[in-house]
C-alpha cells in the first residue's frame, strides 16, 4: 500500500471563499483570491518534491492525516509558551480546521488523486510549534 508524507512550511492557511464581482457589462464572475491560489501552489510543490509523482488510483479509497502547527506569538510568556509546546493549550483560533483541510485536499485534486471524493477518512489536529507548518500523510486503504 502506498503512503506519501510531506510538509508544507509556514503558518497554516485556510481556503478563502471565492469572490464574486460584477463586470462593467452587468454580468458577474467568481475568482479564487490570490492568497489562496499561492498557498495551494505551495502545497502542490511540496507534494511533488516528496511523492515521486505518485498518483493514487482512480476510485482508491484514501485516509488523509493533516496536522497543523500554528506559530507562537513572540510576546507569549515563557510559562504559556511551554504549555503550548506541551499540548496543554491548543490553538482555538483561525484558520478553522475545516478550511485548512479544504486548502490541502483541493490543492491535491488531479495531482495526488483524481478527486477528493476518494478521501474516506480524514484525521486533523491543531497544535502550537516554534516551527509552524502543516504535515500531511496520504495512505491507501485496502479495498475488500
Amino acid at each position: 500500500m502506498e503512503t506519501v508524507k510531506f510538509t508544507v512550511p509556514g503558518a497554516p492557511k485556510g481556503k478563502a471563499r471565492a469572490r464574486t464581482v460584477r463586470s462593467k457589462g452587468g454580468g458577474t464572475f467568481s475568482y479564487t483570491p490570490e492568497g489562496t491560489m499561492l498557498y495551494e501552489n505551495l502545497i502542490k510543490c511540496c507534494y511533488r518534491q516528496e511523492s515521486n509523482n505518485i498518483v493514487f488510483n482512480d476510485g482508491q479509497p484514501l485516509k488523509v492525516t493533516i496536522i497543523a502547527y500554528y506559530p507562537i506569538v513572540k510576546s507569549t510568556s515563557k510559562k504559556k509558551k511551554q504549555q503550548m509546546l506541551e499540548d496543554l493549550m491548543f490553538p482555538t483560533k483561525k484558520p478553522d480546521i475545516d478550511n485548512i483541510a479544504k486548502s490541502i485536499l483541493d490543492a491535491l485534486n488531479k495531482l495526488a488523486y483524481r478527486d477528493d471524493t476518494q478521501v474516506v477518512t480524514l484525521h486533523m489536529e491543531k497544535h502550537y510549534a516554534e516551527d509552524p507548518r502543516v504535515e500531511v500523510e496520504i495512505e491507501e486503504i485496502k479495498n475488500g
